[in-house]
């Protein structure tokens, strides 16, 4: 394994670091009070138009895009600890346009879409002149077993009719969302796996109906989660994606990736994090000195840096071989870093909050956001136990066969 970053990579890094550090997190709070100020609170605040602006002027835009020629053209593994810093930030991703789901969306329309499809929605996405969503999870079964989706995509001649009910369709209620990918269910008896589809339904389209934002642990995120209801409605046989019964294959293509994306985030959350703690514990006084002088404290802010350095290598090295021998291949380790990069993350930011005391559960820091960021994520995406029992599998195989 060659984790060595080229020369641009490392330039692309110490840009992007700076960035982060002078211009996005000096700018939390004035997002923070804008978005509080509005009348919408989906409304995009001046401040991030402001800061995208200045990061695709700088180049620092659409780095994650490995395909077409859009992107920056980096490895998944160059662009890994570039996710990182830019997690650092919970508006981070958002400024650089590599924020999800439209990095997800980004890469299906790139690989799997068609030249009208590409340019109606991809080039808009990566321009950022409008923002998307994906619609997979439904509140009424287990929709991390993709055979329990009950959305039906029905053929009615040259289009498709979309019933059923989603949640947590994150980025819907955004008012610049003008495009909904939605993974239903267009063949019943079709084998197990080949029942699915992907199709492409302008957000405006009749039928498509936002029945509530869902919060976050009490947090109302800005792209919002919505659990929305599709009712009759109709969109072009044109706007599938791929071919009928191509969706759990393009599900699966577009997991490695995004996991990856989010993995590296939740390293740079977790180094947010234990920078706060350090210099909490080394200003507050408390038994006759520091915080930081207290073995407990010292224990913990030990084992964060540990669990960090330890995750990282985990990362980068799903990252390696997603480059070098393909997604597939490394399914064993894209599973893996999905449950180990929630649990360190969601671990230091515990440390964290613990030694903020009071203010680690109130707004004055990003803690408590991070905290039920982190708690969350455990969930979406596959809670944690379908990727463990996925990692579970993979190793009992190899002692099953050496049994024979």
């Amino acid at each position: 394994m060659d984790f060595a970053f080229s020369a641009r990579a490392t330039e692309l890094q110490d840009r992007v670091r700076s960035f982060v550090d002078t211009q996005v997190i000096p700018a939390e709070p004035v997002y923070d009070r804008q978005l509080a100020e509005a009348a919408d609170p989906h409304a995009l605040p001046p401040i991030m138009v402001e800061l995208k602006e200045k990061a695709r002027a700088e180049g620092l835009w659409n780095l994650f895009l490995t395909h077409g020629g859009r992107g920056a053209g980096l490895t998944n593994l160059e662009y890994a600890p570039l996710a990182e810093l830019m997690g650092r930030s919970i508006i981070g991703n958002e400024v650089f346009n590599c924020s999800a789901p439209d990095t997800g969306n980004m890469e299906l329309l790139a690989l799997f879409g068609t030249a009208e499809q590409r340019e109606r929605w991809l080039n808009p996405l990566l321009d950022a002149r409008i923002r998307s969503c994906f619609a997979m999870t439904e509140p009424d079964v287990a929709s991390s077993d993709a055979r329990n989706i009950r959305t039906r995509l029905t053929r009615d001649g040259d289009h498709y009719v979309v019933d059923g009910r989603k949640w947590y369709t994150s980025g819907i209620l955004d008012p610049d969302c003008a495009l909904i990918i939605l993974m239903g269910v267009s063949d019943p008896a079709a084998p197990t796996y080949r029942q699915q589809s992907m199709i492409l339904i302008p957000r405006d389209t009749p039928g498509v109906t936002v029945l509530r934002d869902l919060p976050m642990f009490g947090y109302t995120d800005r792209l919002g989660h919505g659990e929305v209801l599709f009712e009759n409605v109709r969109v072009p046989a044109s706007n599938l994606l791929g071919g009928e019964g191509e969706g759990f294959a393009l599900a699966q293509g577009r997991l490695g990736p995004g996991r990856m994306h989010y993995a590296m985030r939740a390293v740079g959350f977790a180094e947010r994090a234990l920078r706060l703690m350090c210099e909490r514990t080394l200003s507050r006084v408390a038994f006759g000195g520091p915080l930081a002088d207290q073995g407990v404290v010292r224990e913990w802010i030990a084992r964060s840096r540990i669990e960090i350095e330890q995750l990282r290598l985990l990362v980068l090295k799903s990252a390696w071989l997603m480059d070098t021998v393909g997604n597939a291949a490394a399914r064993l380790e894209v599973a893996a870093i999905k449950v180990a990069a929630l649990d360190v993350a969601h671990r230091v930011v515990d440390r964290a909050v613990q030694a903020h005391g009071a203010a680690g559960v109130s707004d004055d820091t990003v803690l408590a956001r991070l905290f039920s960021i982190t708690r969350a994520l455990k969930i979406a995406d596959g809670p944690d136990e379908v990727h463990l029992r996925t990692v579970a599998r993979h190793e009992l195989a190899r002692y099953k066969e050496n049994a024979r």
